[in-house]
């Protein structure tokens, strides 16, 4: 009679990988394609599996965050609220304090951060240990809306808002809102919440710009179905829950 005991835990290699964080699982699989993954001293191929107490190595060197393999960390989200002045790196030249620091432990593998807020913008940032669910989120073929609320310097006309929201040119091509909503004004200042599908680096400071307005304040208060809890102070952060983590996966389009 055959044992199937390890084969029902094993795992596919890329699954594996990309869980860990160490990458998507399109790039695992041109890391593999390469012959630059082994396992135990075999160069792997596509659709090899895991099992317990096999040694990765990628170009040579262990592969120390799946120790031992068993199966990929269960998924994990969670919602962080970026004060000003933090940046969205492990580590910083210039010793500004960055969004890592405040971080509670991931319940498996590590965090990985859902795109990028720049210092200047506060507001919800995302944070997973699924790295296939973290290369979706931020793929601009999945359109998972951001929302996000902008102050502008001066009071744009009707004209200016019909140009937003039927696009710019900017220098990395064209750029949209797919929905602006005014909010109330203050002076020579005006508020509005915007909603766009893609994150291109300070698109939306960007787009604004493009029109002649300078963004005086940003913050992102949606994205996907995740919206910034209005108990969550700066530099605070909570787990999703499973519910919003299934939704949130079904709107990304992973499995």
């Amino acid at each position: 009679m055959t044992d199937t005991s390890a084969d029902c835990r094993r795992e596919r290699l890329q699954k594996i990988l990309a869980g860990a964080g160490l990458g998507s699982r399109r790039a695992v699989e041109e890391w593999i394609r390469a012959g630059r993954i082994t396992i135990n001293d075999v160069v792997a191929r596509l659709g090899d599996r895991v099992a317990p107490g096999d040694q990765l190595k990628l170009d040579g060197q262990p592969v120390t965050t799946v120790a031992p393999v068993a199966a990929a960390p269960a998924r994990a989200v969670l919602l962080y609220h970026k004060p000003v002045g933090e940046v969205t790196t492990r580590s910083d030249p210039q010793g500004r304090p960055t969004v890592f620091e405040r971080l509670p432990p991931p319940p498996a593998g590590r965090w990985i951060v859902v795109g990028r807020l720049d210092v200047n913008t506060s507001g919800l940032l995302l944070f997973t240990n699924d790295g296939e669910l973290a290369h979706r989120l931020m793929h601009p073929s999945s359109e998972v809306p951001r929302e996000y609320l902008v102050r502008v310097r001066e009071q744009p006309t009707p004209a200016t808002l019909a140009r937003l929201g039927a696009g710019v040119m900017l220098e990395d091509g064209w750029a949209r809102f797919d929905r602006i909503v005014r909010e109330i004004g203050s002076g020579g200042h005006g508020w509005f919440r915007v909603t766009l599908h893609e994150g291109r680096n300070r698109e939306v400071r960007r787009i604004w710009s493009a029109v002649g307005h300078e963004v005086s304040r940003l913050m992102r208060i949606r994205y996907g179905n995740l919206v910034l809890p209005r108990e969550l102070r700066p530099g605070q952060a909570r787990l999703a829950a499973a519910a919003e983590i299934t939704a949130l996966a079904v709107a990304a389009g992973v499995a």
